[in-house]
């Protein structure tokens, strides 16, 4: 038990940081799942765009679990007190870019946002707001989530339901009648002047 223990935390003397192993970390975790987005390379039409809205609505009241990531802690920059920066307060969290949670379609987004590492193809973030760890590690969590989000919805366009189509065609049509039937009045008008008055 002991040499597990020792396995599970790493203490790194030269950072002074504290790595908790990925697969450790979810072993001891509560098992909680994401909804798996549709396998959505590109957003082509009104089909792709409804699967994908689905999937949005679905992960936006979800909360990214900390089993899903990997964490890693240091000590906080900056002027001290409360023992700020003197213990591992400042989160990070990682994942994988190709995470199955995470849409393929979203995912030409995220390569190019400044919390995507290239040298290891995941996306990290980190967050020093508060004193505590734990909130800093749900701080990460909710940015973590956001900038998924914001990925995943940008290319998901809004279709015109049938029955605003139809509204619309209606209204065209009337104001087409309408700019008709004005037309052919005005046109009316000028030739009764050009004969001097309507004829009987």
């Amino acid at each position: 038990m002991k040499s597990l223990l020792l396995s599970i935390s790493k203490i790194n003397p030269l950072t002074r940081s504290i790595h908790f192993p990925f697969q450790i970390q979810r072993a001891f975790s509560t098992a909680k799942s994401l909804p798996t987005p549709p396998n959505l390379i590109v957003l082509e039409g009104p089909q792709d765009w409804a699967e994908a809205r689905k999937w949005v609505l679905q992960f936006k009241d979800e909360s990214i679990p900390r089993s899903l990531v990997e964490l890693s802690f240091s000590r906080s920059s900056g002027p001290g007190g409360q023992n700020v920066n003197k213990v591992n307060t400042k989160a990070t969290a990682r994942c994988s870019a190709s995470a199955y949670w995470i849409p393929l379609w979203a995912r030409a987004a995220l390569l190019k946002s400044p919390q995507y590492v290239s040298s290891t193809k995941s996306l990290l973030v980190t967050s020093t707001v508060f004193r505590s760890q734990s909130q800093n590690i749900d701080d990460c969590l909710a940015k973590l989530h956001a900038l998924v989000l914001s990925a995943a919805s940008a290319p998901i366009k809004n279709e015109t339901s049938e029955e605003t189509k139809k509204r619309v065609e209606g209204h065209q049509k009337a104001e087409k009648e309408r700019n008709k039937m004005a037309k052919a009045f005005r046109s009316a008008v000028k030739k009764s002047r050009g004969k001097g008055g309507w004829e009987g």
